[in-house]
């Protein structure tokens, strides 16, 4: 949203900068002075604003004092244009009414703007599109506190869905500052999946270091941040390691993996690398459809449950690489070098990772993404053992959505996984690719994975 907005600013300043002058100079050539001056007015407008806080939301929520803030910001910068040519003692061949008439329509175009903004957050918020959702970990007094403290800030959407804590209510009360206790941390992980929390806080004392060590350690596999309440201790917060929610001080502990922007460019990537190589890729997907079907008996594409986003079951799509009637949607049993399920055709295009191109579609529709930990079948085991009893954290690699390829995949460790030290690697380079996660890192591995399916060692 303050993107948006400040893209929107930039817009009508030069646009508007660019209309005035035209209709000023009529039939007199553009001076140079002039493009730089509105150049500059643009950059000077979104530093300004900033400074004055004009791109917080809890502000363009607001009607007088965000109007107030842009018409002083407004007037400074036009103020030092005006002030410039007398302070340089120089006059540039300017229309001269140009500055006026333009600051005067800017000044009454960006009122308009951001009445109609304020309204529509005003409406948004209302609807729980801008809202937090934020579950309280530890109850008692410490929470009690912190719930009071929020609620004093009233331009800020926090919605607090509940309070879960592993004290009985004995020390614990079943009712803190008019919200429920709705269970224990380990209910807390479940409840954060099915009521899309976008925010832990976290009252437990900072000096309580063992038992914040292992709530964090229970908490740290969802998809959400995790904040320290720190409103109660008499520490310097103000670094890049704390936020603030109105006056309330917090410590980042856990940051969403891809948010905002981040989640923005991503999606915008996947969108445009998966449509451009549905067109490259169609005659070789066209052929594979026809050689599955002239092969055997069945469907052309196999569908499969297997965990996505915040472990949210999704059916991916595959060409179908084996006989129908010996197809294993649950994927109760692994598929294995020689395996007689699997069709000549499959045998073919599981080598050389044909049979995955269908989840180009996953990836239009949101479901997937082109690069991310790879979407394992809810039932995936090894040695009769499920992966996420095998691997301690196992469904931390579902913070972000899965991918077509992966920096698993590209180093190596793909195909069949029967020893439980695959899985582990596999995790392991997954939540490096989360924690380390960046645009370009995204490329690099796009560019890595060609050459990573010449290694078909382990596809079968």
């Amino acid at each position: 949203m303050t993107g948006v907005v400040r893209v929107v600013d930039a817009v009508i300043v030069a646009s508007l900068g660019a209309l005035t002058l035209v209709s000023s100079a009529g039939a007199v050539a553009v001076h140079p002075v002039a493009v730089l001056a509105i150049l500059a007015g643009v950059v000077l407008v979104t530093l300004v604003f900033q400074a004055a806080d004009c791109y917080q939301v809890s502000v363009m929520r607001t009607l007088l004092p965000q109007l107030t803030r842009i018409m002083i910001a407004l007037s400074l910068i036009f103020g030092a244009f005006f002030a410039a040519p007398l302070l340089l003692d120089y006059t540039p061949a300017l229309p001269s009414d140009w500055l006026g008439v333009w600051f005067t329509v800017t000044l009454f175009a960006l009122l308009g703007m951001r009445i109609g903004l304020a309204f529509l957050l005003r409406h948004w918020t209302r609807a729980g599109r801008l809202e937090h959702r934020a579950v309280i970990v530890g109850g008692g007094e410490a929470a009690a506190d912190l719930i009071r403290d929020i609620q004093k800030q009233p331009s800020y959407a926090i919605r607090i869905c509940g309070i879960f804590d592993d004290r009985k209510n004995d020390r614990s009360p079943a009712i803190v500052a008019g919200y429920p206790k709705l269970g224990s941390v380990a209910d807390l992980v479940e409840f954060a999946r099915i009521a899309h929390v976008d925010m832990l806080i976290v009252t437990i004392p900072i000096n309580a270091e063992r038992r914040l060590l292992e709530f964090l350690k229970q908490l740290w596999v969802l998809p959400v941040d995790i904040r320290l309440s720190a409103h109660t201790a008499s520490l310097d917060f103000r670094d890049r390691a704390s936020s603030f929610i109105g006056g309330v001080p917090f410590v980042d502990v856990v940051d969403k993996p891809v948010a905002d922007w981040d989640a923005i460019v991503k999606r915008t990537l996947d969108l445009l690398v998966a449509s451009a190589a549905l067109l490259l890729l169609s005659p070789v997907m066209l052929a594979t459809a026809l050689a599955i079907r002239l092969d055997s008996p069945g469907p052309i594409l196999f569908r499969q449950k297997r965990y996505g986003f915040n472990n949210e079951v999704i059916e991916v799509f595959k060409f179908r690489s084996m006989y129908h009637h010996l197809s294993d949607p649950l994927a109760k049993r692994v598929v294995t070098k020689g395996d007689s399920r699997i069709t000549r055709v499959g045998r073919f295009i599981r080598k050389a990772s044909i049979d995955e191109l269908p989840q180009l579609f996953n990836v239009l529709s949101g479901e997937l993404s082109l690069v991310g930990p790879r979407p394992h079948a809810v039932n995936a085991h090894t040695n009769e053992r499920l992966w996420e009893q095998v691997v301690d954290g196992y469904f931390a690699r579902h913070k972000v959505k899965p991918g077509i390829t992966g920096w698993a995949q590209v180093n190596g460790w793909r195909g069949e996984v029967d020893t439980p030290e695959k899985i582990h690697k596999r995790v392991e380079y997954d939540i490096y690719y989360i924690e380390n996660w960046s645009i370009l890192f995204d490329l690099y591995i796009m560019l890595r994975t060609p050459f990573a399916l010449f290694n078909t060692e382990n596809a079968y």
